[in-house]
């Protein structure tokens, strides 16, 4: 053998084979690949109830809210009833008793106002009148802070006057009040009284 021939021998001793292990390999991943697509699948079922059963919870919840806040809803409408209720009913307890009240002390007011009608110019100065004139003069003012005010006499009005006489009058307007035997008195569109007056035509 010359020195040609061994170097070739030993190149060839010296090269590696060609792998023929390839095949078997791609066989080997393929089918662990095939156990992961598996096994994904069960997580991936298992993940899947797992939604489902929270999409219930949260189904069931959402209708639970919706249920509460139909309650509140309700609740808040109630309560604003009730306070509008509770507000008109105690202005209309405040309005009535205060009617009542001023009701019982009419009779004294138009007592005084008939004692200062006859008073004469000279017991008018006198003491007795002063005091008169001046009781007559709080009670007014008192009435006035109340927010009791006489009711207007100039045109009868069913609604605010007590038609006790009638007579008929051509120099006077149909519905002329020609006397006022009582007067009348009202606190806003609440009348206490009704004015007592005669009507003319």
């Amino acid at each position: 053998m010359n020195e040609n021939e061994k170097d070739m021998t030993a190149e060839t001793a010296e090269a590696p084979e060609p792998t023929v292990e390839a095949p078997a390999e791609e066989a080997a991943e393929t089918a662990t690949e095939g156990k992961v697509k598996g096994s994904d699948k069960k997580k991936l079922k298992k993940v899947e109830a797992e939604l489902a059963e929270t999409q219930k919870k949260l189904e069931a919840a959402e209708a639970a809210l919706a249920e509460e806040k139909d309650k509140y809803l309700r609740m808040l409408a109630e309560y604003d009833n009730f306070r509008r209720r509770t507000a008109k009913e105690k202005e209309t307890v405040y309005g009535d008793a205060t009617a009542d009240t001023v009701k019982g002390l009419l009779p004294v007011v138009d007592t005084l106002e008939r004692a200062a009608a006859g008073l004469t110019p000279e017991d008018a100065e006198s003491p007795l009148g002063k005091g008169i004139t001046m009781t007559l003069k709080s009670a007014t003012d008192a009435l006035a802070k109340l927010g009791v005010e006489e009711v207007p006499t100039d045109v009868f009005n069913p609604d605010i006057h007590n038609a006790v006489m009638h007579i008929e009058d051509e120099s006077l307007g149909e519905g002329a009040i020609v006397a006022v035997f009582q007067k009348g008195y009202r606190k806003g569109d609440h009348i206490i009284r009704y004015a007592m007056v005669q009507v003319a035509n």
